[in-house]
């Protein structure tokens, strides 16, 4: 059985829903981006994307359109040190030791969009092992220090799957007129 969301090439509905809040232009991290279907999303919208995954194959067809770095984020340093990205996105990985990395990589202004799977879903599919699966509330403890747009933790019918989604912003330093973030 295959992991919901990894043969496609359609950015997931969470992805494209949330993805007015990040601006032509804006700098893009698309973490774990496997074959790139974010990558190729936010590059047609215009964005600066690098997308980071251990898999030279499936990032080599996606260096036309967006910067990729060959990287074990797992096992090897965070290749983004002391970076900060308008938008963090990541689908469908969850590597927890990495999550405060994640965070901090948020830029002023910036959002993260984060959806993987949650607690549940092994009795519908892969993956199985608990450290693939966040707990309940997980991501919302994970973003503390960024303002909370939007969250889900539950099922999803079509395909059969449990995840937790997040769409969290880093809000300008105080004073700044406050953002508006359509539903």
């Amino acid at each position: 059985m295959s992991v919901p969301g990894h043969e496609s090439l359609e950015a997931s509905p969470w992805v494209r829903r949330w993805s007015q809040l990040v601006p032509a232009g804006a700098r893009v991290l698309d973490v774990a981006c496997g074959g790139g279907r974010h990558v190729r999303w936010f590059a047609q919208r215009g964005c600066r994307v690098t997308g980071v995954d251990r898999d030279a194959a499936a990032l080599a067809p996606l260096s036309a359109m967006a910067q990729t770095l060959v990287a074990d984020i797992e096992n090897g340093p965070w290749p983004f040190d002391g970076q900060r990205f308008d938008a963090v996105v990541v689908t469908n990985y969850l590597w927890r030791a990495l999550l405060p990395t994640l965070v901090a990589s948020v830029a002023d202004n910036g959002v993260l969009i984060y959806e993987t799977f949650a607690e549940g879903n092994a009795t519908v599919g892969r993956p199985v092992n608990p450290d693939f699966l966040l707990r309940p509330g997980e991501l919302l403890q994970a973003v503390h220090g960024l303002r909370v747009v939007a969250y889900e933790d539950g099922f999803l019918a079509a395909p059969e799957r449990f995840v937790q989604r997040i769409v969290a912003v880093r809000e300008s330093p105080a004073g700044a007129s406050p953002r508006r973030y359509p539903l």
